[in-house]
């Protein structure tokens, strides 16, 4: 490894970051991050913060889980890789898809194909969701649905059933087909609703719209987070994910659950679906199926969708889709592991009781600091906390105000996410209370450099 005066000097100069502008990166050059154990990191000066990001939504059993490293140790040296393309496959994927079948069988769901990450997994469930309704002789269904806020992956398909702008605007002309409804967001909606459970009617209304206005036979599917995350942490009132389900099934959509967040605990359940007691067609994972270690994915099928495929004669069912990597040994060897260890632990039951214990410490940071407009949270460990600079008029806070309050608490001991105005927590979720405490006094100080 070079030596810091290297790393400092050669820092942003010959990669680009994802998600930034090269010229920012290069002006105030990013966080070194060397070394991290459990729920910390340390830099390349030596300071030791918590991450409250907890790597990206998916460290969740921290960074020094020893089974899923030995178990990646010993696959490399068994079979370091083989293709899953038809014809060869290899014993860990088997033996993780029998896996996850049993975790994800309360959601109905049976069979996995694999990927190599989040993007991945929703660019297969979109593609998959076409092929379904063609198989079925409903070639015509070819349009999707999904709602602004949502963030589904860089992909072309996932940037253009994405909601937000930030992800579309450069790229655009995108897939056509796309269209989507408002998010069930009390603090900013179309609606002017701050009700949760009167808003998500109306966002479910608006749904039913969309779907007579572009005609039920020509959409394939609806794609949603169960708790929105990257676009600010939206948890949607209990009675939204259902009315969803119900509309999609009585007008033969079918519902793609983007789980790559909140799949394996993070909301306190062991899936988003789960949580708000809904069965999708499809589920998205990737992110913390090898807890961040190996870049991997499962797109989860239910049954019904499955025997489409399964009992086709006609050739329509074969899957003319995959990656290098479907089905990684490496990767279904640190699935495999991560899997035993995350149910052992019960990471979901840690993540509703240190959510519920942030959750009250952010309202707390509300009445003490006035440029909080917003706390969102009160599902296990995500959480946000909305900046503005005047909270009757909403008005967002200010990029260098969030980079102040960005810098001072990270320098007070803890690593959090900005987008836009939004603080963005999402810590492992093998947090304890000291920990959580922590994050709440760390940002307080980042607050009251504002």
């Amino acid at each position: 490894m070079k030596d810091s005066n290297f790393l400092r000097e050669n820092n942003a100069r010959h990669l680009w970051h994802p998600m930034a502008h090269p010229a920012e990166m290069q002006a105030n050059p990013p966080a070194i991050i060397t070394k991290a154990a459990g729920v910390r990191i340390t830099d390349l000066d030596g300071h030791e913060t918590i991450d409250a990001v907890g790597g990206l939504w998916n460290v969740n059993l921290g960074f020094s889980c020893a089974p899923v490293k030995a178990a990646i140790a010993a696959q490399l040296d068994a079979l370091p890789y083989y293709s899953t393309f038809r014809g060869t496959t290899n014993d860990a994927v088997i033996e993780l898809s029998w896996m996850l079948r049993e975790f994800f069988a309360p959601d109905g769901l049976t069979r996995a194909f694999f990927t190599s990450g989040g993007s991945d997994s929703v660019e297969t469930a979109l593609r998959l969701a076409r092929q379904y309704h063609k198989i079925r002789g409903e070639a015509g269904r070819v349009k999707y649905l999904s709602l602004k806020k949502g963030y589904h992956g860089t992909h072309t398909g996932g940037a253009s059933v994405n909601g937000n702008a930030n992800f579309r605007t450069q790229y655009e002309p995108l897939l056509p087909g796309c269209f989507q409804i408002a998010a069930p967001y009390p603090y900013r909606n179309p609606f002017n609703e701050s009700d949760p459970a009167r808003l998500a009617q109306l966002c479910a209304a608006a749904l039913e719209d969309e779907i007579a206005f572009q005609g039920p036979g020509t959409i394939a599917a609806f794609i949603m987070e169960p708790v929105l995350g990257a676009g600010g942490v939206i948890p949607p009132h209990e009675s939204f994910m259902p009315m969803v389900r119900e509309i999609t099934a009585k007008h033969g959509i079918l519902l793609i659950a983007d789980e790559v967040i909140t799949a394996f605990g993070r909301t306190g359940s062991w899936t988003g679906s789960r949580h708000w007691g809904v069965q999708p067609d499809m589920a998205c994972t990737a992110k913390a199926i090898t807890n961040g270690y190996f870049p991997f994915g499962a797109v989860m099928i239910a049954e019904a969708v499955a025997e489409a495929f399964e009992q086709d004669r006609s050739g329509a069912g074969a899957i003319g889709h995959g990656y290098t990597y479907s089905g990684h040994p490496v990767g279904a060897a640190a699935a495999i592991a991560c899997l035993k260890e995350t149910e052992r632990l019960k990471v979901n039951e840690n993540a509703a009781a240190r959510g519920a214990e942030l959750f009250s410490g952010l309202n707390a940071l509300k009445e003490k600091h006035e440029i909080v407009g917003d706390v969102r949270g009160g599902h296990g460990l995500m959480l946000a906390l909305e900046l503005v600079f005047d909270r009757a008029k909403k008005t967002p806070a200010a990029k260098d105000v969030t980079a102040r309050i960005h810098e001072a608490t990270y320098r007070a001991g803890v690593m959090v996410r900005i987008s836009g105005p939004n603080i963005i927590l999402s810590p492992p979720l093998i947090l304890n209370a000291e920990e959580a405490t922590k994050i709440v006094e760390a940002l307080d100080e980042g607050l009251a450099a504002a």
